[in-house]
């Protein structure tokens, strides 16, 4: 037929769909019959080991602030205190690593793997995990309530629980609206020292507070260093966190102040608590935490920066309370 042309027209081909998670990876689905199970270590890695000390810290500084106060070490209640902070920690990091995964936030990481998204894992038995570990929490807390017969604390309890699954859980996680510092400060921190320091003390002397403070900082400088290290995937994952509102810069100046801040505390303490002078040893830890906020090349440099700062959280901990104690 005249004006039909020979060649057959092109059609359009299909849309390319931009990837998920993290930019900085191809987004290669995996097969699911190629997925090895979880063995013990990757559980054991899911529990995130390196944050660990941030759990410790409060409980350390808030028993040496009750020495303050009173003559005897109730080891028995701190030990207790201690269950409910690391159960809460390993419990919000499993919490986590579910609903990120669920969410398709965690598809592409830079960091260590997670069980769900590498589906390694069935999201419900991570979910699972993660409520045993609360109840686990939760059965300690009330052990602790009923040795003080402090029963306001059930409450206190019930909010730290709530508190640790709405930070990436429910409809509207806070953790995904630059809230997550905030709450970490402030249960990681303020509630956990304290806490420890009132159920042995039945007191909250001035040294409880300022050591609160200070292990508060510096849990909050870990959430940045991790969140920094993430900040092209959360941005990409629709993750709102304080680092992808404020930037790298920001982040990076908000973390420095967040790690020697504690040390300003520890040196006016000192004052009166000669021993508090060892916390500066610490910065042997934290000092190399920063510079690699402030040079790092590859995000994965971050995940040292994140272990560093938790092992300062742990020293800083440690000094103070020997400080209160001796």
């Amino acid at each position: 037929m005249a004006g039909t042309s020979s060649k057959k027209r092109k059609r359009p081909g299909p849309k390319k769909q931009t990837a998920r998670g993290n930019p900085q990876k191809a987004n290669v689905p995996r097969d699911p019959r190629q997925v090895k199970p979880a063995t013990a270590g990757d559980w054991i890695g899911a529990a995130r080991l390196r944050t660990l000390p941030l759990a410790v810290t409060p409980v350390v500084i808030g028993s040496g602030a009750a020495m303050v106060v009173v003559d005897a070490f109730h080891w028995v209640i701190a030990l207790f205190c201690l269950i409910v902070s690391v159960s809460l920690q390993i419990g919000v990091n499993f919490a986590n690593d579910y609903s990120d995964g669920v969410r398709g936030t965690d598809d592409h990481r830079i960091g260590p793997e997670r069980l769900t998204a590498s589906k390694k894992a069935k999201p419900r038995t991570v979910l699972v995990v993660a409520l045993a570990f609360f109840a686990i929490s939760a059965v300690a807390g009330l052990a602790i309530t009923i040795r003080t017969q402090q029963w306001w604390l059930i409450a206190v309890g019930l909010v730290c629980i709530a508190a640790a699954w709405f930070y990436t859980g429910g409809k509207r996680p806070y953790g995904y609206y630059g809230l997550g510092e905030l709450f970490v400060f402030v249960f990681f921190g303020l509630v956990a020292t304290l806490g420890t320091t009132w159920v042995q003390a039945f007191s909250l002397p001035q040294e409880a507070w300022f050591g609160a403070v200070g292990a508060g900082l510096i849990a909050c400088a870990v959430l940045l260093a991790n969140n920094l290290r993430d900040i092209d995937q959360d941005r990409a994952a629709g993750k709102r966190t304080l680092t992808v509102l404020i930037g790298r810069t920001a982040t990076r100046w908000l973390f420095t102040v967040f790690v020697l801040a504690p040390f300003a505390i520890a040196i006016f303490l000192a004052l009166f608590y000669p021993i508090a002078w060892l916390t500066l040893l610490a910065l042997l830890a934290a000092l190399p935490a920063i510079l690699i906020v402030w040079t790092y090349r590859h995000p994965r440099e971050l995940v040292v920066a994140l272990a560093l700062t938790s092992l300062t959280s742990l020293g800083y901990g440690a000094f103070l309370a020997w400080a209160f104690v001796g």
